[in-house]
């Protein structure tokens, strides 16, 4: 009888725990202005950090594939592949918006609000 792996309840607890220390260092960071010091991109870059730490956690653990089957794992690995094209591609056609020309007659315009 083979023997399965399993995760055990004090292992899911200190993964709550960092968890929830996660989830408050993502809130603390969100009160600091790094926006008027001219380094929003710190900010993110903490925040996304902190959640890519949270994501790998819950995949592991809570989604049990630390113990699950090296095809399973093949499969996360190429999912997590798949959205990296996928967000490559959004983001190559998104920054090269800028060198398209405006319509012809085309302007921002205020919008009225008529009651």
């Amino acid at each position: 009888m083979a023997h399965e792996q399993t995760i055990s309840k004090p292992t899911y607890t200190r993964v709550f725990i960092a968890l929830m220390v996660m989830l408050v260092l993502t809130v603390t960071v969100t009160f600091i202005p790094f926006d008027k010091l001219r380094l929003a991109w710190i900010g993110v870059t903490i925040a996304m950090t902190i959640a890519a730490i949270k994501a790998v956690l819950v995949v592991l653990f809570f989604m049990h594939v630390k113990v699950s089957s090296r095809l399973t794992k093949i499969f996360v690995v190429s999912g997590i592949f798949w959205l990296g094209i996928l967000v490559g591609f959004t983001l190559s056609d998104y920054l090269t918006r800028g060198w398209l020309p405006y319509s012809a007659d085309w302007e921002p315009k205020a919008v009225e609000h008529r009651p």
